[in-house]
């Protein structure tokens, strides 16, 4: 801690001081001794992470209206215990992994959805969800990066498996813009141990550094991304991309997985530029948080207070 400047107390003779003097620099000195205040109302990490927010939310396609936006920052004593709410079945080929690339917001791995096979069904789903793609948003620093939030705890990067339904729709096109047309499963990264499985997905980012690079990659797993505890919150919303439509069932899992500093900083190194541009790393590409308005978010597993640190 930098100490303040006496400011030449102990060669002052105090028998010279008035009274008035000594109470100035008693004010003063307690002042300057005073421990920083802590960022009120609005977390530190939260105001300095909509500080950092992507060009693309600083203007008019930030304000789109509806009353289902996301993401939400998530909160504990609110969320409602529904013991309706059954476990997620998760069932994915990892053969239809068909190449990943870089979309100048973030990086995409993209999959084969001509058939069924992978998908998610269950949970507060009523119909089979086929698996169209997976990306992740992440921060420039560890303070920031996902799009939902937990009780104020923002997370490093998010990673978003994005369904369409296979039942009432046709195609995934059809699907964004239709009701209960979408669902996306929401896991949140937390700095630990090594991600052996992401290391397969790390090892190709070199390859799509800069916009619309693409690169083969398969089979994948998807499932190996998903934390071993299966509690989630499901809510309805939107995409959180444009055309930020109003048709997607959330389904954030309440634990998240563990990456490590250098898998993050491999999310980091890729660029929002094309060749020959000025190189723009590709970092914050998250939305800003929404109002939950009237919307309930409801849990598969009971609150306890313990639980609330994640």
């Amino acid at each position: 801690m930098v100490r303040p400047p006496v400011l030449g107390w102990s060669h002052l003779k105090s028998s010279s001081l008035s009274l008035l003097a000594k109470q100035i620099w008693g004010t003063l000195r307690s002042h300057l001794l005073r421990p920083a205040r802590c960022c009120s109302q609005v977390p530190c990490a939260q105001r300095r992470r909509n500080d950092a927010l992507h060009p693309v939310w600083k203007g008019p396609a930030s304000v789109p209206g509806g009353t289902r936006q996301s993401p939400i920052n998530i909160r504990w004593r609110d969320s409602v215990y529904d013991p309706q709410l059954k476990p997620l079945g998760v069932f994915y080929k990892a053969e239809a992994c068909l190449y990943v690339w870089n979309t100048g917001y973030l990086f995409q791995v993209e999959f084969d959805d001509s058939t069924e096979g992978s998908g998610i069904s269950g949970g507060p789903l009523e119909n089979h969800y086929r698996l169209k793609q997976f990306h992740f948003h992440w921060g420039a620093v560890n303070e920031w990066g996902s799009e939902h939030t937990v009780d104020d705890h923002v997370y490093p990067a998010e990673l978003h498996l994005v369904h369409w339904n296979a039942v009432k729709y046709q195609n995934y096109t059809d699907a964004v813009t239709g009701a209960d047309g979408l669902a996306v499963v929401g896991v949140f990264l937390k700095l630990g141990a090594r991600h052996k499985e992401l290391q397969e997905l790390v090892a190709v980012l070199p390859d799509i550094k800069h916009k619309d690079a693409r690169a083969a990659l398969g089979p994948f797993q998807p499932s190996c991304l998903l934390p071993a505890c299966r509690d989630y919150w499901t809510y309805p919303g939107s995409l959180t991309t444009p055309p930020l439509c109003e048709s997607v069932t959330w389904i954030i899992h309440k634990k998240p997985i563990e990456v490590a500093q250098d898998q993050l900083a491999a999310f980091r190194s890729l660029l929002f530029s094309v060749p020959g541009e000025e190189e723009k790393a590709m970092v914050n590409n998250y939305r800003p948080l929404q109002p939950l308005m009237n919307r309930k978010v409801r849990s598969s597993f009971q609150a306890t207070h313990e639980g609330a640190r994640l």
